[in-house]
């Protein structure tokens, strides 16, 4: 029996850049920052008081306030994100077996405002006074939970975690379920919300964060020489998949298909990528031999890129290892230039951005790039966006812990 294809049929995302799939897409496109500086909370006495969060967003349009209030910020953008996927899809349980129908949706740090916020009532009020929608409103399983209930999907459903390769595991092991038939749609994508008091300390602690007063949509630049660390990011994508030959019947919309899928571990440090990149390496060809796909038809790379120092080099390095000299005729962009970093939601969204330019015909830039650094000397798409017909892309992935995740699409 013939192994099944995987389509990609409806699109939905909340993110610093747009409250929808469309608008995101757009604002990408158009090099329109999402970082600024922190309003969820007061940051002034913070070394770094930017982030790009999600404006504009009213969880109350999609389910009753009093049930919006019990779920976590990241469980709100998930759901939202997924009733966009699937409205786009134009999927009904009518037309569907919702036996058939699973959900592999991951976070990488799940409902921690809200963990921090029961904490708080722990310590002043005491333990009668917990929350009894605590715990279930902050487990990292809770969005895909509360997309079964409000969507009435029952076949598997589970949470990936990865770290910020999470969105990317989600996709890639949710296509690998429909090929080997054990559903015939999946919604699959990851989550995020960590933009707290809490967090933001840590990651000051561990200085990785860059801090931008002047301009703070200048703070991501990816692969410039001057680059100095990455911007906190938040939001929920998701995507539909489904089995290619159903997907036309049915007259869907089909965005790309997933080709295949490729993850490692550097084994080598928890925040630190392995220097010679290796793993990543492994990764991305893993990926291309899964697909069949020869490394010269890949023509466009949305990147992890972070801003960071030794992340950039290393992932310019992965990309020479494994196109050698085609490298430097593929078109390599960082999308988090605008985005900041969305942690286990953004190999989702940057999946969704290299479907978008397949059915396009358009890159989304780089923006911020003014410094070549010698050490990423790859075409970064730099500033602006650029119309090119591309076949087949790759959208890259690595967490922190080593874990790294990529997801090859191609065009319908």
């Amino acid at each position: 029996m013939p192994m099944r294809r995987v389509a990609i049929t409806g699109l939905g995302a909340v993110t610093p850049i747009g409250c929808d799939a469309p608008s995101t897409w757009q604002n990408a496109l158009a090099g329109r920052s999402g970082v600024g500086f922190i309003e969820a909370f007061d940051a002034s006495a913070y070394p770094v008081r930017i982030a790009a969060e999600v404006r504009g967003f009213d969880p109350g349009e999609l389910v009753p306030a009093k049930e919006a209030r019990r779920m976590d910020r990241n469980v709100q953008l998930a759901v939202a994100a997924a009733q966009e996927a699937w409205d786009d899809a134009g999927l009904e349980l009518g037309g569907v077996d919702p036996a058939r129908v699973g959900i592999l949706v991951g976070s990488a740090i799940g409902g921690i405002a809200t963990i921090t916020a029961q904490q708080q009532v722990f310590a002043e009020r005491g333990p009668d006074r917990v929350s009894p929608f605590f715990i279930p409103s902050v487990l990292v399983d809770t969005a895909s939970g509360q997309i079964a209930i409000q969507l009435g999907l029952r076949g598997q459903n589970f949470a990936p975690v990865s770290a910020c390769a999470t969105g990317s595991t989600a996709i890639g092991e949710a296509a690998a379920s429909i090929r080997r038939g054990q559903a015939d749609v999946i919604l699959a994508g990851g989550t995020e919300a960590p933009i707290t008091p809490l967090i933001l300390a840590g990651f000051c602690a561990m200085r990785g964060l860059v801090a931008e007063e002047e301009d703070p949509t200048l703070a991501s630049r990816p692969f410039d020489a001057t680059r100095a660390g990455f911007v906190m990011g938040e939001g929920a994508c998701i995507l539909v998949l489904e089995e290619l030959a159903s997907a036309r019947a049915r007259g869907a919309t089909i965005y790309a298909e997933i080709l295949g899928y490729g993850a490692s571990n550097d084994a080598h440090h928890l925040a630190q990528p392995e220097p010679e990149a290796t793993g990543v390496a492994a990764m991305i060809a893993a990926a291309l031999d899964a697909a069949g796909v020869a490394p010269e038809r890949v023509g466009y790379v949305n990147a992890h890129g972070t801003s960071t120092p030794l992340g950039d080099i290393a992932e310019t390095r992965a990309l020479k290892q494994v196109f050698g000299d085609h490298a430097y005729r593929l078109a390599v962009s960082s999308t988090k230039s605008v985005t900041g970093h969305c942690f286990g939601s953004a190999g989702a969204v940057e999946a969704m951005m290299c479907a978008l330019a397949l059915r396009d015909g358009v890159l989304p830039p780089t923006i911020n790039y003014r410094n070549p650094d010698p050490e990423c000397d790859l075409d970064y798409v730099p500033n602006e966006a650029r119309r090119v017909e591309v076949d087949v892309a790759l959208s890259n992935a690595m967490g922190l812990g080593g874990h790294n995740a990529c997801v090859l699409v191609g065009r319908a």
